[in-house]
């Protein structure tokens, strides 16, 4: 296999931090460009960190983002944690200024997507969050890449332990044991989501759209 170039927006958070770690390790991937905010003190012969404070404008970078092999999206915020304007921004309009850098720069990137359960690509749901990931995935769907896969996980288990965001992913934590063996199509683990969006982004995948249980059972040589 040639070794691929790839780029990352959300490298600091939970699913895109261990595509990070997968891509460091893999000897599949020769360049990593990693977006971020402030510096994450991460280093590595592979890997660039581009500052980049606003993440709806592109202008001053775009030219850094040519002829990449593998784009991955994963940067979200959880539901009720910011106003829902700010969530909406987050949401959409981080992931449409990103769809069209890479759509721009690298357009036979494989695109890879974080979405989730219950996105509505109606657009007429009255959750906020199923709405505006339908939004963000109709979207990159107009957009035409020849390679695009949208993940849909449900409750994403966190494999490290972290400092929940709230009360009811406290909640959730404590009863994933049950979760997986009565109702296993709710619940997906950090590695096999985060595991599953890199090697589609490196090998390609048949499935476009990918329900939890999709994720689960997939398969690579």
């Amino acid at each position: 296999m040639t070794k691929k170039k790839i780029i990352i927006a959300g490298a600091s958070g939970m699913i895109g931090g261990i595509i990070l770690r997968s891509a460091m390790m893999s000897d599949d991937i020769s360049q990593i460009v990693s977006l971020v905010r402030k510096p994450s003190g991460i280093t590595h012969h592979k890997l660039k960190e581009i500052i980049l404070q606003n993440f709806t404008n592109y202008s001053e970078i775009q030219e850094q983002l040519k002829d990449f092999d593998a784009a991955y999206f994963c940067i979200g915020v959880y539901t009720g944690s910011v106003p829902d304007d700010q969530f909406k921004m987050i949401t959409v309009d981080y992931a449409k200024a990103f769809i069209d850098v890479i759509k721009e720069q690298s357009p036979h990137a494989n695109f890879c997507f974080l979405s989730g359960a219950g996105a509505d690509l109606n657009e007429k749901s009255r959750l906020s969050f199923a709405c505006y990931k339908g939004m963000a995935e109709n979207y990159l769907i107009q957009k035409q890449f020849k390679y695009w896969y949208i993940f849909r996980p449900a409750y994403i288990y966190p494999v490290e332990k972290r400092l929940e965001p709230n009360f009811s992913y406290r909640i959730m934590r404590t009863l994933y044991p049950i979760i997986k063996i009565i109702y296993p199509q709710g619940a997906i683990t950090s590695e096999v989501l985060a595991n599953a969006m890199f090697k589609a982004g490196i090998c390609g995948n048949d499935h476009l759209i990918l329900e939890n249980q999709d994720i689960k059972t997939l398969h690579f040589s």
